[in-house]
């Protein structure tokens, strides 16, 4: 859809929209200087972490007055299209959610047509559950730190600095002499492996698109391959590792696919991140701050928490199994900057349910938001199509079935064949500790969970977007 910018007579529509039908607001984009309820704040350059005090409340922009004394169920108990009614649903289920041991607490978010409509917190921030959450609460992305990094990717091309198409062992040499393991089985039932020449470079756009022949060692089907991965630390899980040594040895292990023919969730964004950084000349960091999140206003965002805001972090519980397990491999206490470490593109970054919102409010409009252009519209609508046709591979461990994988996000083919509601050609993507996002054009909504529950993270992700729908009412 193409957003348009708001002439002083849409404004006024847009301020008595919560009597409009939902598809006649669809076509207005948010107001160009009251950025969808947020305050723009000048301030300091902050650098990558976290320096400032505690966080704020300003609100969620919900207009609680204008429909009273009509009854719920009608248009009065609507906003936006959606049923204040059954908004009013999410907080009970998540207060279950958190009596159930899912995770201690979440925030979440939802908006259409650029606003917020609900914006609430749940539950507590630590694992003994004594500290209120509080929706300035800061959560580790891990993979919902793709679309970012991705994105970042894509500015780079709009400006002429890359191509889809361009191999990427022209900024990284390490990765010129790779194999593919190819696995057979004889008459006889025996396995053989044997390592083949690639029949094609990789490419930037594969990258993106998950079809680079990476893997995760958690996640590849060799044995061999993941015994590669964990000894050769390529994902710094043990410890830090440069991004010049993380290359030099990835360099040495066999990719599990031919480039460009399955969608194979992997490290590819991580190895992406360290692309950019080589295109541009800037740590990674410092690339996404200056294109990204200084531009939007993210100023809860970074690759690391600094002292002083280490108590605003959400905790996992403690009984979760993947607890143990994934908290020592992010170290998000530390600046990878001082300590030899590569900035994970594909896990790496820290956010809040504000700050992620402004983002994903960005590609709903198509590239803009508050009066800052990012993306071009085409290039949105590009990012969000299916870059997958006529491969291997799914992407349903994450999203369920029914999607495929455009260029740093999953997006829906149909409106059916999938386990939750929402619209073809809406875009999703979500993180190992338990955040997850939707944006949907059609509908011109934007849902945001944060939530620190591994081990629960595909159900609570569902639950939510079942929530999000269910409040749609026009």
């Amino acid at each position: 859809m193409r957003p348009a910018r708001l002439s002083a007579t849409a404004l006024a529509l847009t301020l008595a929209s919560i009597v409009m039908p939902a598809a006649a607001l669809a076509q207005f984009g948010p107001p160009p200087d009251r950025g969808n309820g947020f305050e723009r704040r000048p301030g300091p350059d902050r650098g990558p972490g976290f320096d400032r005090g505690p966080g704020f409340d300003r609100g969620s922009s919900i207009d609680r007055g204008r429909e009273r004394g009509r009854p719920p169920g009608q248009d009065g108990g609507a906003i936006l299209g959606m049923s204040r009614e059954r908004l009013a649903r999410i907080a009970p289920v998540m207060r279950g959610e958190v009596d159930r041991g899912m995770f201690p607490g979440a925030v979440t978010l939802i908006a259409r047509g650029g606003r917020i409509v609900h914006f609430e917190a749940h539950g507590f921030r630590d694992a003994a559950k004594t500290v209120p959450m509080t929706r300035d609460t800061l959560f580790m992305l891990a993979s919902m730190t793709k679309p970012i990094v991705s994105t970042a990717a894509v500015m780079l091309i709009e400006q002429g600095r890359m191509k889809l198409s361009d191999p990427i062992t022209t900024w990284l040499p390490e990765l010129r002499d790779m194999k593919v393991e190819v696995r057979r089985t004889g008459a006889d039932g025996q396995t053989t492996t044997e390592d083949v020449a690639l029949d094609r470079p990789i490419t930037v756009q594969d990258l993106l698109r998950h079809t680079s022949g990476f893997s995760y060692a958690g996640s590849v089907r060799s044995t061999r391959l993941k015994d590669l991965y964990d000894r050769q630390n390529i994902e710094a899980r043990e410890a830090n590792i440069s991004g010049d040594e993380m290359l030099r040895r990835l360099g040495q292990i066999p990719l599990v696919n031919q480039p460009g023919t399955a969608f194979e969730y992997s490290i590819s964004v991580d190895v992406l991140g360290l692309l950019l950084e080589r295109v541009s000349g800037k740590r990674l960091d410092i690339l996404v701050k200056e294109t990204i999140l200084d531009p939007l206003g993210m100023q809860d965002s970074g690759w690391y928490v600094a002292q002083g805001q280490r108590t605003r972090l959400a905790e996992t519980l403690d009984q979760d199994p993947q607890k143990a397990v994934m908290w020592p491999a992010y170290r998000i206490f530390e600046n990878p900057a001082e300590n030899s470490q590569y900035f994970k593109g594909g896990a790496g970054m820290v956010s809040t349910a504000e700050d992620y919102f402004k983002f994903a409010q960005m590609i709903l409009n198509g590239g803009e938001f508050q009066g800052q252009r990012l993306l071009s519209r085409k290039w949105v609508e590009f990012m969000l199509s299916n870059h997958l046709v006529g491969m291997g591979g799914t992407t349903a461990a994450s999203t369920g079935p029914g999607y495929g994988f455009g260029l740093g996000f999953a997006v829906r083919l149909q409106d059916g064949f999938a386990v939750a509601p929402g619209s073809t050609g809406d875009a999703m993507w979500a993180g190992a500790w338990g955040t997850s996002f939707t944006i949907d054009p059609r509908e011109q909504i934007v849902g945001i969970l944060m939530a620190q529950g591994p081990s629960n993270r595909v159900h609570t992700r569902m639950l939510f977007k079942n929530l999000i729908y269910g409040a749609v009412v026009r």
